[in-house]
């Protein structure tokens, strides 16, 4: 019996982060950085950075639905954001750094809408994610895939130089 996968696609800051959130998970297969919701056809992340394509760093992650559910995915999305920022993530700012739910069906559109409603009610205010339907998805250059593992050391430089455990933990305490 063949187990068919499913894709979810979330913008949460700086993709290296997301993708080291995502990619230990079990039932995770994959978890892709790169870029999505712009309007230039196969962005660099030089022309990314600019802020001017529209797109923004985002993680394909592809996954087995009989291991973990998009619902559980939505929730270490959530865990993994600070939610009430409007125009990026911690030390990343500019559009490209926004967040955001993009989704492929009805189903992941519905479960979206009531995870963001379920965080507003946590966190009793308005949170700035948006929610979309999922539009073509650029793959990173190769140097961006997997960077938490391949420049470990850079990586957790990076990760707490730009407030993000801090941050994290102020907002969703010990269930982060």
């Amino acid at each position: 019996m063949t187990t068919k996968t499913q894709k979810a696609l979330f913008a949460g800051g700086c993709f290296w982060c997301i993708e080291a959130a995502f990619q230990p998970i079990p039932g995770v297969l994959s978890a892709q950085s790169g870029y999505t919701a712009g309007h230039v056809k196969n962005p660099s992340y030089e022309q990314v950075s600019t802020g001017q394509t529209g797109h923004v760093e985002a993680v394909l992650i592809e996954y087995d639905p009989n291991v973990i559910s998009y619902e559980k995915l939505l929730s270490v999305f959530w865990l993994n954001i600070d939610p009430t920022d409007a125009y990026g993530q911690f030390a990343d700012r500019g559009s490209q750094y926004e967040t955001g739910i993009f989704y492929f069906n009805e189903s992941q559109h519905k479960a979206a809408l009531q995870s963001k409603k379920t965080a507003e009610l946590e966190l009793k205010q308005p949170t700035k994610v948006r929610i979309e339907a999922a539009t073509t998805f650029y793959p990173a250059e190769s140097y961006h895939q997997n960077y938490f593992q391949t420049n470990a050391a850079h990586y957790q430089r990076y990760k707490v130089g730009s407030g993000r455990p801090k941050r994290l933990n102020d907002i969703w305490g010990t269930k982060h």
